[in-house]
């Protein structure tokens, strides 16, 4: 028994011996890629070299698990590695065996996180490049930094410069570790642009039928090449010369579509090459293969069943034996307003599609086949306005042409989105309807995706003159909402009666004791809230005031001879010292205006009546021909005009139309007074009492006209803009012994109101002369015209809008209408710039010369400066 035992206790100790050499640790095991590897299961992981990240989420990178079989060296680890290097973090990916116990094996990762940037520097451009760079690269502060991301930044920063014209710019981005930080990198971005790079040369070889100055163009005519042109030569003077690769591409297609749009179908360009010629100049060769010249043989029509062949072959405006001119063919298929496509779109064809399709060519003929594929009208299903808070619904809705239940028509959509824009409550520059059709029910949804503006303004002005404080404060509201300021509307949100867009403009203007002016209006749109009426009322009143005779007799004229002759200052005695309040003028002023939209001729017509009175009070005022007493004046004007412009703040194309006429009673007609030996006499002791009876009422009839066009001469929102304006206006009278000494024309100047004494006086501005200087005091104007050529461009479009201009300008104004004479002109011409703030309206300055002389003084330099409404 005992021997059974002790070799029981022999065997225990033998295996546990053999259980010891199998579990034997090998620390550090060297793996050998020649040998045979070696399999086993992973044990546990340890992660090294990186901070503030949990370890879990590290080693997830790796794809290995506890207990996943292995092999070392062996295809699970390489794909660990690439695991690692590709998600981007890591400058550093190491995987090692730190130990190996029977078959588990216990693994080590070393990484090291790579830098991230603390700074970029931008060496070597400008502020404006600087910020494109930043947009463009992607190199933002506090990323991590990768080879990749610095070769991607170097390569858009390359393009970005070449298509700038700077061909030959060399981008370096440098990397340095930034001391203050750990593991934190400075990027400099440093860039020499070089020379921009102009086109020396351009050499064309093979055009026969199209001439080198019809492809390159001339100083005033226009060629293929639109972009690039030879620098050094009198006929590219006022064109750029600058090169960039994506210029000359599209000029190339341009040349194609010349040629096409002359009837050479088959042109091409069989070689070109782009060459330097030094530092700063390239030189271009083309090669180009012609074709012949094609004709049309036929033109048939298939699948047409809504418009008759006749009529659409009116509307395309190509015959037989018309050169085969495929530019003007696609602008009569889809392009113009009239257009074949048009004609489908306005109607609900929606679906609508059409292919020009040459079916035959017989030598220099071609047979086309203008393939129709009608389809169904398409009824509008739902329209959703988004973005809009401000305004009420409602009121956003009752401008659209595009409601749902009616056809869809392309017109109504552009006019929709012309109103919304007229609105100004929304940035025209981003009203873009969504069109989403519905192929499956044959329907179409319209989205109007607003962009909101404010367009309410403030006016708060302080100043100091010789009257003393000189100040005006103002404020319009363009979305008011009567209904609100009573409570009515069950829409009602907020603490301002706003959402109707309706106006209210309230503002007042003082300069001291001498000027005080009160005014207030109130508009609609849409009186009643169903039809577009137009309601109007406004009242005003304003004081002028004067100085006693003692500022002439004596320290007016001593201070202004001393001011003449240099001993002086001509400001030394202030007008308040003087201030009397027995001459005075005060103007008394209401009004009430209808107006509809109209259907005929079309229905961006208006017609407009306004009833208005004023009553104007003198006593002891010598400025004006009538001293003392009051005088009223009841008129009736009648307006008619049409707007059809796309933008308020700058119109591309459309025009502006307007005539008007307004009319008092024929006073003189049945009082029986005889105004002929009424007031002729000042030195008759009745002569006052006299002025005050003629001038009691006061008649007269006043025509004007005035229509400006806008044309887009390039293409595109940021485009040359040429706005015309012509205008003439006549004060006319019933009788010729009681001309109206009221609403005469102050012309010249800004047309701002300068000196004009404002109550009596419509503003006229004529750029290039002084403020009233061509009907002043004694020449009062009765008669008047002018003429614009404006060229503009935008530098800024948006709730802020930056436009320049330059401009010829020319008009006149006459003492009597017999006298009027359109041809007998004052001539100027300058440039300017305009600037719209949403808070503050319209602002501007001009510079201007006037080129005539009017009352022996010429015009001469003259700045002007807007603010407000242009006259």
């Amino acid at each position: 028994m005992n021997r059974i035992i002790g070799c029981l206790t022999l065997l225990a100790a033998l295996l546990f011996s053999i259980g010891a050499v199998a579990q034997e640790k090998i620390v550090n095991p060297e793996i050998s890629y020649a040998g045979t590897p070696r399999s086993g299961v992973i044990g546990g992981i340890a992660v090294s070299g990186v901070e503030g990240y949990e370890d879990y989420m590290l080693t997830g990178i790796s794809g290995l698990t506890v207990g996943q079989k292995i092999e070392l060296p062996g295809q699970e680890i390489t794909e660990a590695v690439k695991r690692y290097w590709k998600h981007g973090l890591f400058s550093n990916v190491q995987i090692a065996a730190d130990s190996i116990v029977g078959d588990k094996i216990y693994l080590h990762f070393y990484l090291a996180l790579r830098p991230r940037v603390s700074t970029i520097n931008y060496i070597g451009v400008k502020k404006s490049e600087r910020e494109d760079l930043e947009t463009k690269l992607g190199l933002l502060k506090g990323n991590q930094i990768t080879p990749n991301m610095i070769d991607r930044a170097e390569l858009l920063a390359k393009n970005y410069f070449d298509d700038k014209g700077y061909k030959n710019a060399e981008i370096n981005i440098r990397q340095r570790d930034d001391v203050t930080a750990k593991n934190q990198v400075i990027l400099d971005v440093e860039i020499d642009k070089k020379e921009k790079m102009k086109v020396r040369q351009i050499i064309i070889e093979g055009n026969k039928n199209l001439s080198d100055s019809k492809i390159k163009g001339g100083l005033f005519t226009k060629g293929a090449f639109t972009k690039t042109h030879e620098a050094g030569k009198l006929s590219t003077f006022l064109k750029s010369k600058k090169y960039t690769p994506e210029r000359y591409k599209t000029d190339k297609q341009n040349l194609i579509d010349k040629y096409n749009e002359l009837g050479y179908r088959d042109a091409t360009i069989v070689e070109d090459s782009v060459w330097n010629v030094d530092d700063k100049h390239v030189s271009i060769y083309l090669k180009v293969d012609e074709g012949k010249k094609y004709y049309i043989r036929n033109i048939t029509w298939v699948g047409n069943t809504v418009f008759s062949t006749d009529y659409l072959s009116r509307l395309l405006g190509m015959k037989k034996g018309d050169v085969y001119n495929q530019k003007f063919m696609h602008k009569r298929l889809s392009e113009d307003d009239d257009a074949v496509g048009n004609e489908y779109w306005n109607n609900g064809y929606l679906f609508y599609n059409l292919q020009p399709t040459e079916v035959n060519i017989v030598g220099d003929s071609i047979d086309l086949e203008m393939r129709i594929m009608e389809g169904n009208q398409a009824h509008i299903s739902r329209v959703r306005i988004n973005g809009n808070t401000r305004v009420y619904e409602n009121v956003v809705r009752r401008e659209l042409r595009t409601k749902p239940g009616d056809l869809f028509s392309k017109e109504a959509l552009m006019r929709s989105a012309r109103e919304m824009a007229s609105m100004g409550h929304f940035d025209p520059e981003q009203i873009n309807p969504d069109v989403r059709p519905n192929y499956e029910d044959g329907t179409v949804d319209i989205n109007w995706d607003l962009v909101q503006k404010s367009n309410d303004q403030v006016e708060f002005s302080l100043g100091w003159g010789q009257t003393g404080v000189i100040g005006r404060i103002g404020l319009k509201l363009n979305n008011f909402s009567m209904a609100n300021l009573f409570n009515k509307n069950k829409e009602h949100r907020g603490i301002l009666p706003v959402g109707d867009g309706e106006v209210l403009s309230i503002g007042a203007q003082t300069n001291g004791t001498y000027y005080q002016s009160y005014n207030a209006s109130y508009s609609t749109n849409w009186f009643g809230g169903k039809r577009p009426i137009q309601f109007t009322v406004g009242a005003y009143f304003s004081k002028q005031t004067d100085v006693s005779s003692n500022y002439y007799n004596s320290a007016y004229m001593n201070n202004y001879y001393n001011y003449l002759y240099g001993y002086g200052n001509s400001y030394n005695n202030y007008y308040e010292n003087f201030y009397d309040p027995d001459k005075y003028v005060k103007l008394l002023g209401v009004s009430v205006g209808w107006g509809k939209r109209l259907r005929w001729p079309d229905d961006y017509f208006q017609l407009s009546v306004e009833l208005a009175y004023q009553r104007y009070m003198l006593k002891n005022w010598q400025y004006f021909i009538v001293t003392n007493g009051n005088c009223n004046n009841l008129n009736l004007g009648i307006t008619l005009s049409r707007v059809s412009t796309d933008n308020q703040l700058f119109p591309r194309r459309g025009s502006e139309f307007m005539a008007s006429l307004t009319i008092t009673p024929p006073w003189s007609a049945f009082d029986h007074k005889d105004y002929k030996n009424l007031a002729v006499n000042p030195e008759s002791p009745t002569y006052t009492a006299e002025q005050q009876e003629k001038y009691r009422w006061v008649e007269y009839h006043k025509w004007k006209f005035r229509a400006k066009t806008y044309t887009a001469l390039t293409n595109g929102q940021k485009c040359f803009v040429l706005m015309t304006r012509v205008e003439f206006g006549l004060l006319g009278s019933y009788n010729k012994y009681k001309k109206s000494p009221f609403e005469t024309y102050y012309m010249g100047g800004d047309g701002m109101s300068g000196y004009s004494t404002g109550y009596a006086e419509e503003t006229i501005g004529l750029r290039g002369y002084d403020n009233g200087s061509l009907t002043p005091y004694g020449y009062e104007g009765y008669a008047y015209d002018r003429f614009t050529l404006e060229l503009r461009y935008p530098f800024l479009l948006g709730n802020t809008t930056i436009y320049g201009l330059g401009f010829l300008e020319a008009g006149n104004a006459w003492n009597d209408t017999k006298d009027f004479n359109p041809f007998d002109m004052k001539r100027s011409a300058g440039i300017g710039v305009r600037i719209f703030l949403p808070m503050v309206g319209l602002m501007g300055i001009d510079w201007a010369y006037g080129f005539d002389k009017v009352f022996g003084t010429r015009g001469g330099s003259q700045f002007h400066f807007i603010l407000g409404q242009e006259f």
